[in-house]
């Protein structure tokens, strides 16, 4: 792989490797996960860390090292006190997928987080670049890892004016994190070189070569760097094509009988499996509806609904309108859909719920 690389790649890559993780030493954000060599707390945050920032995380990581300190403990939790600990974070598959791995590694590796990369690759949920940065941050194991800052760090370094999801870019890429990773193996200052080097690109993408107004002044491997030299850092990496926000708009109906409110909870393959809901008003008149399709309107059975607010809410390229009713008592020709559950109001604080539908219900309870 590496033979792969030009000349002119080798040297470069032979040349920043020890300024970056010289400048890491002195430059690295004082994180909880960095503070562990642990694999299963590295993993967590790894998994956390996905389409998430790091101020959001950090406290929804200490909450659940707290709560989930090890592999079994994981493996153990019921799925209500799993989506809790997730709750607000989004993409809750990420959560599920933690579980699953969990259990995989109980029942095939006696419940110790395997050391080997394939090992890694194998569990649920983890791709390339996840058990290449576990390995290399728990382990120092010389593997590679591509994630969205370094692939700004490297497309300006190198000078990479192509697509670099398209695959002749990627694959290039994917050599240069090796070429760098492997040449911080010679480095015998350092006492875990392969993880600071990693570390230290992923930490150098979201300081300093951000992707709007980078500070190149402050950036240790600048002279290194032919975006920097030929003033091109506002191009590269050469930006994607935004997917088409979608809208979608929902009427929700809380249902209150003797100050309980009606929630459903989502079923496996469902969208927010596992989570409680308030019901959309479709699922109460049991009607189906085109996704994008206008909200049906609360007339009918619904005339005595009283409309409680509107809440929007954007994830990843929809964009959710929700106008919420509330009915209260009088619950004749309704369809109460299933699974569902009456719930307190200390119920609805405990359910764990959907960024959306905690608003509503944090408004329902005032």
């Amino acid at each position: 792989m590496r033979d792969r690389l030009s000349p002119a790649d080798r040297r470069k890559a032979r040349t920043v490797t020890s300024r970056l993780i010289g400048w890491f030493a002195g430059a690295a954000r004082d994180l909880p996960w960095r503070r562990t060599r642990d694999p299963y707390a590295i993993w967590v945050s790894e998994i956390m860390l996905q389409q998430t920032q790091v101020k959001t995380v950090i406290p929804y990581f200490e909450r659940w090292m707290k709560a989930l300190p090890t592999v079994q403990s994981l493996a153990r939790a019921s799925s209500p006190r799993l989506h809790k600990l997730w709750e607000g974070l989004g993409y809750y598959r990420r959560a599920r997928n933690l579980q699953a791995a969990a259990r995989v590694i109980c029942a095939e590796h006696d419940g110790r987080f395997p050391e080997q990369f394939e090992a890694v690759l194998a569990l649920p949920g983890i791709g390339r670049y996840t058990a290449g940065a576990i390995c290399s941050i728990a382990f120092n194991q010389p593997t590679p890892i591509l994630d969205g800052n370094v692939i700004r760090v490297l497309t300006r370094m190198f000078g990479i004016t192509t697509d670099p999801r398209a695959a002749p870019a990627n694959a290039r890429l994917w050599r240069l994190a090796t070429a760098l990773v492997i040449h911080a193996t010679r480095n015998t200052q350092h006492q875990n070189p392969c993880s600071a080097l990693n570390q230290s690109l992923m930490e150098l993408g979201a300081t300093v070569c951000t992707p709007r107004n980078p500070n190149c002044a402050t950036c240790p491997v600048r002279r290194n760097c032919i975006a920097h030299h030929r003033g091109l850092t506002a191009s590269i990496p050469r930006p994607a094509k935004r997917p088409r926000i979608v809208e979608l708009h929902q009427a929700v109906l809380i249902l209150e009988r003797q100050g309980c409110v009606w929630a459903v909870r989502r079923a496996a393959g469902a969208h927010n499996t596992g989570l409680w809901e308030f019901p959309l008003l479709e699922e109460i008149l049991g009607k189906s509806r085109v996704p994008g399709a206008p909200a049906p309107k609360p007339d009918g059975v619904l005339d005595s609904a009283g409309h409680l607010g509107t809440f929007k809410h954007t994830i990843t390229h929809h964009r959710i309108t929700a106008r919420v009713y509330l009915r209260r008592n009088g619950l004749d020709g309704l369809r109460l859909p299933e699974p569902g559950r009456w719930l307190t109001g200390a119920g609805l604080r405990r359910a764990p719920m959907s960024a959306l539908h905690r608003r509503i219900a944090d408004a329902v309870l005032g």
